[in-house]
């Protein structure tokens, strides 16, 4: 690998439709992304409402068009603010899949802790992420992302199964409410972009919705979470933003991770609470954690 070249990550600076019109069909086992919320950020052009569903329309389209039949797109989103009055995205936003064909498999919730101190409204503490597939047989991993049960060793008391384990001794779902650390000041993954994707979130995503090797599409890829998420993980990753100082952060910390020296925050970490010893954490709280790069051969993910 040298300068801006590795053979499982593409990412340039190109405007999206551009980037992705010489892509095959069905090409991508997931489209996974953040679009801009129409809100006036550094990256962005404040357009109308109308124009901006117009805009989106014409993007999510062209993800459909790359989607693998067995794929997903998540499309993640928050709130468009208009002289003090919220209008929810992907509320806002779904007619445009429905429209496309797609169907809806979850509408999580992604719960953070830090933001904006609103003085006229509570504060937002959430975002969701809009997960659609093509169609009904769609790749979905359960296993590769259960969480530890809450009463791992718990029996049945009675009846035919007594005294076998009542839960999976694997872990349990999720569920569709994800808490993770939004990227702030003090997250070990900040760069310049104000709007960071975390990588853990990312990662849940592609361990869940693609198999090895499959290749992962972000059309707004800022400083490129998705795609270190993707690498970490044995997939192909794509991406593109307009911005070209992130591109720069992206290309950036995927060398970093190549040789094994990125940040990123555990996926499997505990959110820190500070009414316990080390908040919670097994050992006193660090503001950094390594990874080590995985080979380009992907292996399969070991829970």
């Amino acid at each position: 690998m040298s300068g801006h070249e590795d053979r499982r990550v593409v990412m340039k600076c190109d405007d999206n439709l551009a980037f992705m019109r010489p892509l095959s069909d069905e090409s991508f086992q997931l489209v996974v992304t953040s679009p801009p919320y129409n809100i006036g950020k550094t990256y962005e052009s404040r357009i109308t409402l109308d124009s901006y569903v117009e805009s989106q329309s014409r993007v999510i389209a062209e993800c459909v068009r790359l989607l693998h039949p067995r794929g997903s797109l998540c499309w993640q989103v928050g709130n468009h603010v208009q002289r003090g009055e919220i209008f929810p995205l992907d509320i806002v936003l779904y007619p445009v899949f429905q429209r496309l064909g797609l169907k809806l498999r979850n509408r999580i919730v992604w719960h953070f802790g830090h933001g904006l101190h609103c003085s006229k409204r509570l504060s937002g503490r959430y975002e969701t992420i809009l997960w659609f597939t093509k169609g009904d047989d769609y790749i979905f991993n359960l296993d590769a992302i259960r969480v530890p049960s809450k009463y791992p060793g718990k029996k049945y008391f009675k009846g035919p199964k007594a005294g076998q384990l009542s839960c999976n001794p694997l872990g349990k779902n999720p569920g569709d409410v994800w808490i993770f650390p939004n990227v702030k000041n003090n997250h070990v993954e900040k760069t310049i972009h104000p709007c960071q994707f975390p990588v853990e979130l990312v990662e849940r995503l592609v361990l869940a919705l693609t198999e090895p090797r499959g290749a992962v599409l972000d059309p707004y890829m800022g400083v490129g979470s998705t795609v270190i998420a993707t690498a970490k993980h044995g997939r192909v990753g794509y991406g593109c933003d307009i911005v070209k100082e992130y591109v720069d952060i992206a290309w950036r910390r995927m060398r970093a991770f190549r040789a094994g020296a990125l940040r990123t925050r555990p996926m499997h970490k505990p959110v820190y609470d500070p009414s316990k010893p080390n908040g919670g954490h097994q050992r006193p709280q660090r503001d950094s954690e390594s990874v080590t790069a995985v080979p380009l051969v992907a292996k399969a993910y070991d829970g």
